[in-house]
């Protein structure tokens, strides 16, 4: 087993583990007025991802369904972070600044060519459309965005972290997911 593989084997699982509370630190971010607008349209494009019916790995597969969610989470706060997070506040932006240097591992572990598509495809959320309401309408529509809000909650508070089996197959099947979805 390789030094990549055992890394992304301990790290993956507790990526799962937090997920819910990853999350909840984005849209923390996200609520906070004085932000920049860039930064909510990432973050906020990046949770509702959680919401899309059709995401890269479907939900239900056995160890790495949230994976990707958790690798999108971790874009759109590396994207969010490359503008001024100072207004959320220190261990707010912290949090998500964390987030964001762990796109180092994701990068690595997908290689540059599937990574950047990841980067790609995460900077496109902000305009697709999930359960019925787009990125702009949740951050326009005072309704639409207390409506996501409770979802949001909802979905972290019953969120239950998946298992993820310690294999290399896991790993072998979560890259070929990514390079079979991800639009090239």
């Amino acid at each position: 087993m390789s030094d990549l593989n055992e890394k992304c084997l301990d790290t993956f699982p507790a990526w799962l583990r937090s997920l819910g509370d990853d999350i909840e630190a984005a849209l923390a971010v996200a609520e906070t007025e004085e932000v920049d607008a860039d930064v909510k349209r990432h973050l906020v494009g990046g949770i509702n991802y959680f919401f899309k019916s059709l995401d890269l790995i479907p939900d239900g597969i056995d160890d790495i369904g949230y994976l990707d969610d958790a690798f999108v989470l971790r874009v759109v706060c590396a994207l969010a972070a490359e503008s001024d997070l100072s207004p959320a506040g220190d261990d707010k932006a912290g949090v998500i600044k964390a987030l964001a240097e762990q796109t180092a591992l994701v990068k690595e572990f997908l290689e540059d060519a599937t990574y950047e598509r990841l980067v790609k495809y995460s900077k496109n959320l902000n305009d697709t459309i999930a359960r019925g309401r787009s990125v702009e309408e949740i951050l326009s529509d005072a309704e639409v965005w207390s409506a996501f809000v409770a979802e949001v909650r909802t979905f972290t508070k019953n969120y239950e972290s998946p298992s993820f089996t310690r294999e290399d197959r896991n790993l072998i099947k979560l890259r070929a997911f990514f390079d079979a979805k991800l639009p090239r």
